[in-house]
């Protein structure tokens, strides 16, 4: 049987029925919208949980939709045999009833305000043109017409525009006789673009104004859903908004409705034929808690199995962590004090920690205390709650990471910033201790290095190897081999200079668990160094002077011995 093909990257609901896509059904979110009697509902969820998609579903079912000509466009069949169509006519009754005006945000990130604002400003004009039906219909003034026309030829001014959305609602009402539903996607995306930027405050002015007038004094407001990773401070964006409802991922309203539960995962992989994949899927993509719900993490889910079509024997890979610049793990890591390296190294380490909590924050607040970073961490998918508690009316979380694939994004950036202060220091002090046998000398140097670094492998030698790797990256004299054969087995690093007259570094590492476990380490290493004959190799090929390194490491500290110099 030919199976459904899967829409990666398609977030128009429309096209995915019509393209007979492999469809997850979401659609009694519309019956909870309906039950809840939501006025303004804000829901914030990670990037890439199904944000788009499900606004744009949700326009479908509830938009009188007309063409250019004022014609109605039928879109009833889009929803045959879906969950919602069993709910009863009370919601049916609502299906193709509204004016709806629906806008996308994430144009807005731009270099700079004013290219921020232009796109903005073409988001307002591609609605205003959508519904260019009502200039037609005499039931709009000269006035309204003349207003109209300069806002959609772009010859408004700012504070026009500013109100646009609050204006097309009343032109819209004038001519459906109804309430107007206004689904606004990615709302804080040109606010976090214009923080990292440097015009935030300038981008909030608009956006307050912009939602004050769609949102808080539009009396031909239905509901309206807004849609966004962050929740914004009240004080900043939403001001005296006293009718907005706020489904955060600590809200068990509407938990289920984005990210995938696990029947849908498991329903999925059967249908294409993977039911093995079960458990696999489960430990990378899962592990997010929306209220009491547990869910997967539907982009890399669709892509993983997408993948698996085309080749069974594909391993799973990072696919959320692809899609975005991940910018608050960068702030995290590269100003992370001892305390938060700590942490970072509990959570990778698969630990848990615990911080106080609160979804009343800004942008400009993220550096205000090292708190609020973990904030953003939470609510934006890269950590997740695995209990909280209450204490003096604060909400106290216990977070750890949620699964295999959020790992990677920690250890990539801590990797790329580790790369990074490698190439800012100069290590030539610690190339002359090493080639000058100071074995006291090398060891203070690296343990000033530890300290300053994360640690992020589950496997500490692993990661050992890799600081020393990078550490000595900059000796250009020399070939670094790692791991390669020599004698009867394979030294962990084998320096050979390019320059015979220079001498050889053998290195052997070891890990331990106790400080006072350090010196039986080195001695274990030094031992191995002789016993395997790892300088038979460098031998062979005419070298002379050979040093040879056992050096033990535990936690941030290490110990460093040298062997007998060959000959």
């Amino acid at each position: 049987m030919l199976k459904k093909p899967i829409g990666i990257g398609i977030e128009n609901f429309k096209e995915i029925i019509d393209r007979s896509c492999y469809f997850v059904d979401k659609t009694l979110m519309i019956k909870d919208l309906l039950d809840y009697r939501t006025k303004v509902g804000l829901f914030t969820r990670p990037r890439r949980f199904g944000k788009t998609l499900t606004l744009s579903m949700i326009r479908t079912f509830f938009e009188m939709e007309l063409d250019d000509d004022g014609n109605v466009i039928d879109n009833r069949h889009y929803f045959d045999g879906m969950k919602i169509m069993e709910a009863g006519d009370e919601y049916l009754q609502h299906m193709e009833r509204y004016p709806v005006i629906s806008m996308s945000l994430k144009s807005a990130r731009q270099p700079n305000f004013q290219m921020a604002y232009e796109s903005l400003v073409d988001e307002i004009i591609k609605e205003y043109i959508r519904h260019k039906y009502i200039l037609d219909s005499g039931c709009l003034t000269e006035e309204y017409h003349e207003r109209y026309y300069a806002i959609m030829n772009r010859k408004a001014k700012q504070i026009t525009y500013a109100k646009a959305l609050a204006f097309l609602s009343e032109c819209l009402k004038k001519y459906h006789k109804a309430n107007v539903i206004v689904l606004l996607d990615e709302y804080d995306v040109p606010l976090e673009n214009a923080f990292f930027k440097g015009f935030y405050t300038e981008m909030v002015d608009f956006i307050r104004s912009l939602f004050e007038s769609a949102l808080k004094t539009n009396d031909c407001l239905q509901t309206a859903v807004v849609t966004g990773c962050l929740r914004i401070s009240r004080e900043s964006i939403f001001t005296g908004l006293n009718n907005l409802d706020i489904y955060s991922v600590l809200s068990s309203n509407f938990a289920e409705h984005f990210g995938f539960i696990q029947s849908e995962v498991e329903d999925m992989l059967r249908y294409y034929g993977f039911p093995e994949k079960i458990q696999e899927a489960k430990n990378w993509y899962d592990g997010y808690l929306f209220g009491t719900k547990n869910v997967y993490n539907p982009w890399s889910v669709i892509n993983y199995v997408r993948e698996a079509a085309s080749n069974p024997n594909a391993l799973p890979r990072p696919y959320w962590s692809n899609t975005s610049s991940n910018n608050i793990i960068r702030e995290l890591v590269e100003k992370a004090d001892d305390l938060a390296k700590d942490e970072l190294e509990e959570l990778i380490a698969g630990g848990t920690i615990e911080k106080p909590i609160h979804e009343d924050i800004t942008y400009g607040e993220i550096h205000d205390k090292q708190e609020n970073l973990w904030n953003f961490l939470f609510f934006t998918g890269y950590l997740k709650a695995v209990s909280q508690r209450l204490e003096r009316n604060k909400i106290y979380l216990t977070m750890t990471l949620p699964n295999i694939e959020v790992k990677y994004v920690y250890e990539n950036k801590i990797q790329e910033w580790f790369d990074h202060q490698i190439k800012c220091v100069d290590f030539s002090e610690l190339y002359r201790a090493l080639l000058g046998q100071d074995a006291n000398k090398v060891q203070d140097l690296l343990r000033q290095q530890l300290r300053k670094t994360i640690s992020y492998n589950d496997n500490r030698e692993t990661f050992y190897h890799g600081f020393l790797l990078g550490l000595l990256s900059g000796l250009h004299e020399y070939r670094i081999r790692s791991n390669q054969e020599s004698g009867n087995g394979r030294p962990d690093l084998l320096l050979l200079p390019l320059d015979e007259t220079r001498p050889v570094v053998i290195m052997e590492l070891k890990h331990v668990d106790k400080f006072n476990q350090m010196e039986n380490g080195c001695a274990e290493a030094l031992e191995q160094i002789e016993r395997q004959d790892y300088a038979a190799a460098p031998l062979d090929e005419g070298y002379e002077n050979i040093l040879k390194y056992g050096i033990c490491f535990c936690k941030k500290s290490c110990l460093v011995k040298t062997g007998c110099t060959v000959p």
